[in-house]
């Protein structure tokens, strides 16, 4: 294949995932009334308006004129768009776009970014090299996607967004994978479109460990609840258990519990039995160490995830991009992408298993780990700092694995999520681990 033919099958790919990620968009944002879309549904989050311009405003500031080296379209927006300079409980006082001006301005920017990817050589400079700088703007519009649509969930009123049920499982909760001590390699050097902090690849050792084979469950949270999992203090860290009677957390958000004792979630504004066998979604980090307290194991760190993700034990090396392999997620192989709205159940997906054998690492629910957000050793800043630099050392834990709200070019064996160890309204679960002697 020549480098030509290399360059124009790069450029297809990466048209197709900004296609993708704006039909995305469009989808959120479309599905409620103007006066939704400026409303701002909860303060964890901005108004829908207000993302949807900041995606046009990022890829204006990245493909239009860093990359593109062309004359800014709207230079005005620059500060109103400012994540850093603007709060999300501040944005709605704003005099930001209204939802036509926003989706005129996205789209005169999509069309001068399309015209930059025809026309830019995708090799040498580290920014264009493979397409990064395409691709990190289809991975910040998936991201804002993601948030977008845990607003959709924090919205009051009727069902706005609709999907198939995902598919049912099986599998028994608990099972465990014991992974052989030993060193492995952490991280990336070679996959051109990982963000900063997914590099540089490292060795890692690690001793004897065993992590479970799927996600916790509703069925099994249920009976950490039962057993009053909720009122033990000796369960919980000091920090969780000062947040745990702060904030009045009885259950995940979103759960209710009837008279006669059973639970419903309320998710998209539909209301559903609790299901048993799927994966538990909408808890901290507090509530996530709580429970592996209860259960008498641990969280995972970081690199006990990605080592069950990765390695693979017959071969001796760490793996590819998935935990199947190179080759991109099938709706087989994990639930993402916002094909459905909820989790699916434990089992769904045997053929996304990782070497080891761990299951839906990929997909249901972002995992929460036990490690805080740091920089792997000789980690060099690109191409800014506000993506990952400014974060390291702060109050956050890391998640891994993406949820059913994650977009496939958003997620990797590698790439690192963090957030703060309150948050809920985030699609996040977890898996335990434990030590072995």
């Amino acid at each position: 294949m020549t480098t030509t033919d290399t360059g124009s099958i790069e450029r297809r790919r990466l048209a197709e995932v900004l296609r993708r990620a704006r039909s995305r968009t469009a989808g959120l944002t479309d599905a409620v009334s103007d006066s939704e879309l400026r409303a701002q549904h909860s303060e964890l989050m901005s108004p829908l308006v207000w993302d949807l311009a900041h995606i046009g405003n990022q890829e204006e500031l990245w493909l239009i004129r860093e990359v593109g080296r062309r004359a800014p379209i709207r230079a005005d927006l620059d500060d109103l768009y400012d994540a850093f300079r603007h709060s999300r409980s501040s944005r709605p006082g704003l005099p930001i776009l209204d939802p036509t001006q926003a989706r005129e301005y996205t789209a005169a920017v999509r069309q001068h970014a399309l015209e930059v990817l025809d026309s830019t050589p995708l090799t040498g400079d580290r920014l264009v090299d493979r397409g990064f700088a395409f691709a990190m703007i289809a991975q910040h519009e998936q991201q804002h996607d993601e948030t977008m649509l845990a607003t959709h969930q924090l919205r009051a009123g009727s069902a706005a967004l609709t999907a198939p049920k995902p598919p049912v499982g099986n599998a028994v909760p608990g099972d465990e994978i014991v992974v052989p001590a030993g060193e492995f390699t952490m991280g990336t050097d070679t996959d051109p479109w990982a963000l900063d902090n997914e590099s540089p690849a490292h060795r890692v050792y690690l001793p004897t460990y065993a992590i479970d084979r799927f996600p916790v469950t509703n069925g099994q949270y249920v009976e950490f609840i039962a057993d009053g999992g909720y009122q033990r203090q000796e369960l919980w860290s000091a920090r969780g258990w000062e947040h745990r009677v702060t904030a009045d957390l009885t259950a995940p958000q979103f759960w209710e519990r009837d008279s006669d004792g059973s639970w419903w979630r309320r998710a998209f504004g539909v209301r559903n039995p609790v299901r048993p066998s799927q994966p538990v979604v909408h808890v901290s980090f507090h509530e996530a160490e709580a429970f592996a307290r209860w259960a008498g194991k641990r969280l995972p760190i970081e690199a006990e995830w990605e080592k069950a993700a990765r390695f693979d034990p017959t071969t001796g090396r760490s793996g590819g991009r998935y935990p199947w392999g190179e080759d991109d997620p099938t709706s087989a192989q994990a639930n993402l992408g916002q094909r459905h709205l909820e989790p699916a159940d434990i089992g769904a997906y045997p053929d996304g298993a990782s070497a080891l054998g761990v299951e839906q690492m990929f997909g249901d629910v972002w995992e929460w780990t036990a490690s805080d957000f740091t920089a792997y050793p000789e980690f060099a800043m690109f191409p800014y700092p506000e993506y990952s630099e400014v974060f390291f050392g702060g109050d956050y834990k890391m998640l891994r694995g993406g949820s059913f709200g994650t977009d496939p070019v958003a997620v990797r064996s590698t790439f690192r999520n963090w957030d703060h160890p309150i948050r809920r309204q985030i699609f996040s679960g977890f898996r335990l681990a434990r030590d072995v002697a």
